[in-house]
């Protein structure tokens, strides 16, 4: 065969060989997934919703009055006799209970058109309730009142009314019968010891009051001592 034909078919023939890789090309590497990218820090995050209870609210409870049905009340700074007067609940008005003494048959009440408090007696049939007093506050009143008292200077005996109290004459002092402590209220002083027991004097007694009578039923002054 012609030596340039069998050159030409060997120059082909390299021509057509595959080409190999040489380890300094890098090979393809696939490229990742793109992964989601991360939350912002700007977006909040859910918060888990608590569903709030609701508030209960009380039942209001009845309100209690009460009345001076038959007469006039006193209204007077604590829940007994012996406190001062400081008001009165007029025959047919009303009241608010807003409190009632533990150891007493006492309520306080709201004075009408006052912003004062004062308290009113349940023992008398002046007064009238209307309501339940189950619904009313009770605590014990702790400011105890100061003492009064009326004292007989004379050389008589005489009767305190009410109370019906005798106070015997001045000599007898030594004992304290011519004395007698009284609760806050109006007094008749009576001269006893003459036929006619004449009215020689009547005293409004406040507490911490002492009243001295000095005068007897025949206008005789007498000081004590």
């Amino acid at each position: 065969m012609n030596k340039k034909i069998i050159f030409f078919i060997f120059i082909f023939l390299i021509g057509c060989t595959p080409r190999q890789a040489t380890t300094d090309e890098k090979p393809q590497t696939a490229t990742p997934s793109r992964l989601p990218s991360a939350v912002s820090a700007s977006t909040p995050l859910p918060t888990a919703t608590i569903a709030s209870t609701p508030t209960q609210i009380p039942t209001p409870q009845p309100a209690v009055t009460i009345t001076a049905a038959s007469g006039n009340l006193y209204i007077r700074r604590g829940p007994d006799m012996a406190y001062n007067r400081i008001g009165v609940l007029k025959q047919g008005e009303s009241a608010a209970v807003i409190g009632q003494d533990m150891l007493s048959r006492w309520v306080q009440i709201k004075i009408p058109n006052s912003d004062s408090t004062g308290w009113v007696s349940l023992m008398t049939s002046y007064s009238q309730i209307q309501g339940d007093l189950k619904n009313v506050p009770r605590f014990t009143f702790t400011d105890f009142p100061k003492a009064a008292y009326i004292k007989n200077c004379t050389e008589h005996v005489l009767l305190v009314m009410p109370g019906e109290y005798y106070l015997e004459n001045l000599f007898t002092n030594a004992q304290y019968l011519n004395e007698v402590r009284v609760d806050s209220g109006v007094y008749s002083i009576y001269d006893v010891t003459l036929p006619d027991e004449p009215l020689i004097q009547t005293v409004d007694m406040q507490e911490g009051e002492t009243a001295y009578i000095t005068v007897n039923g025949l206008g005789e002054t007498h000081k004590c001592p």
